[in-house]
């Protein structure tokens, strides 16, 4: 069979199966076991691609994602987060657009140590957007820099997605981890310099309210009791990694031990929290497990058929340079993103896209950066971005899909610009990485 033909035959058994409703991982399985009866003879085939699948899972690069996922949810069920943001807003005293700012660099700091984009989304949402309304925000002072930080925690370490991406693509996971902390605080700074144009040009968007001033004594209180013990964990971790003294799986079991110490220290740790933290990190690592198990079998029923060399021999036979094939790579997967979630379009993608930027001669942990950027954007691209979703179930009624869309454009058009940046200078994402070596 002709590779294209292969190709079409996989793809389309995996799309049938999504719009009968079957989900992702199982609707993956399902293809290749049909797909490993077809090209590799019945039942022996599908013998050796359930081996090849348990093989994938035993992988000790996978203990970092429930480890991450845990330290966020206790990071949010324990309240520490809330107590972090109460922190910075009093720091930030009287400041035009200041609970925007708030936004950014609080949910910046939560991104850091949550790892969730959903989870920051949907603390921010109900925490900030009625209090902003209630001083005379306008929606997209409201809702567009809490949909940007919201998108941070996909770049900026711990990242559970970030880890299931180095997972499937076979990259370095401390180094991808460690490479998306200077373009996550790139693109944090890209988003204060959109709000200060945005009360320039609009100064009635973010009207100055009065304050009560908090004394130089209480603010450096603040910085020492409720914000420096939050990023000291996620400082710890990072330092951990790039001194060699742990590998990702060790940095994240010690992230997490952290979380739960600190929520002992500031007495905010119950049993309800820990059972939540721990069922709600359970659901999502088996819910990972199926996706790795379904992506590595697919990956190798695509190089068993001829697919994907084939794909890769037809790619690279244009007469094309490699920054106009990566941005058609960009444009896949923004286009997928309007209409798919981040997992399913990294099943669909990273067998395919990855070979191919290594036969272009890309950094793989540079493309990597560039990968996640595309879903940190699609993440809030309507009409159908997952964050889009979460900020309607959580902002006050009366908010309008409209109004959330048009809040989101400026800060999507803040990523496009990051990954221009990347473009032109690449050691901002493999700087640091380079350390590890």
């Amino acid at each position: 069979m002709e590779w294209y033909f292969a190709l079409a035959f996989l793809l389309s058994l995996i799309l049938i199966f999504m719009a009968i409703g079957t989900p992702i991982a199982l609707a993956f399985l399902a293809a290749n076991v049909i797909g490993a009866w077809h090209f590799m003879g019945g039942q022996t085939g599908i013998l050796q691609m359930l081996n090849n699948g348990f093989g994938a899972l035993s992988s000790f690069n996978l203990v970092p994602i429930p480890l991450f996922l845990l330290m966020g949810e206790l990071f949010f069920r324990t309240g520490l987060g809330m107590k972090m943001f109460n922190a910075v807003d009093q720091l930030m005293g009287k400041l035009p657009g200041r609970l925007s700012y708030v936004t950014v660099v609080g949910g910046t700091a939560f991104s850091t140590l949550s790892g969730s984009s959903m989870g920051s989304t949907a603390l921010m949402g109900s925490l900030l957007v009625p209090e902003m309304e209630r001083r005379g925000y306008k929606k997209k002072m409201a809702i567009g820099p809490i949909l940007g930080t919201g998108g941070l925690a996909i770049i900026i370490p711990p990242s559970a997605l970030a880890v299931l991406l180095a997972t499937l693509a076979k990259v370095d996971i401390g180094a991808l981890l460690i490479a998306g902390i200077l373009p996550g605080l790139t693109l944090a700074g890209f988003y204060i310099v959109t709000i200060f144009i945005q009360t320039k040009l609009d100064p009635d968007a973010a009207p100055v309210y009065e304050l009560e001033p908090v004394p130089l004594s209480a603010k450096l209180k603040l910085i020492v009791t409720d914000i420096l013990p939050m990023l000291s964990v996620m400082v710890i971790i990072v330092a951990m990694m790039l001194m060699g003294f742990a590998t990702p799986s060790e940095a994240a079991a010690f992230g997490a031990l952290g979380v739960i110490i600190l929520a002992f220290l500031f007495r905010c740790m119950t049993w309800e929290a820990f059972k939540l933290s721990v069922t709600g990190a359970l659901k999502v690592t088996l819910m990972a497990y199926l996706i790795v198990f379904g992506s590595a079998t697919f990956s190798q029923l695509l190089g068993f058929s001829g697919a994907s060399g084939g794909l890769i021999g037809w790619a690279t036979g244009f007469d094309l340079s490699p920054i106009l094939m990566l941005l058609a790579m960009f444009a896949v997967l923004l286009v997928l993103g309007t209409f798919m979630e981040q997992i399913s379009i990294m099943m669909l993608t990273v067998p395919i896209f990855f070979p191919l930027a290594q036969a272009l001669g890309f950094d793989l942990v540079w493309f990597g950066i560039v990968v996640l950027l595309a879903l940190e954007i699609s993440f809030s691209t309507p009409p159908l971005g997952l964050l889009l979703f979460v900020m309607k179930g959580v902002a006050p009624p009366g908010t309008t899909m409209s109004e959330i869309y048009s809040a989101a454009i400026p800060y999507i058009l803040c990523s496009m610009l990051l990954v221009a940046v990347l473009i032109v200078f690449p050691s901002l994402a493999t700087w640091l990485p380079s350390m590890l070596q």
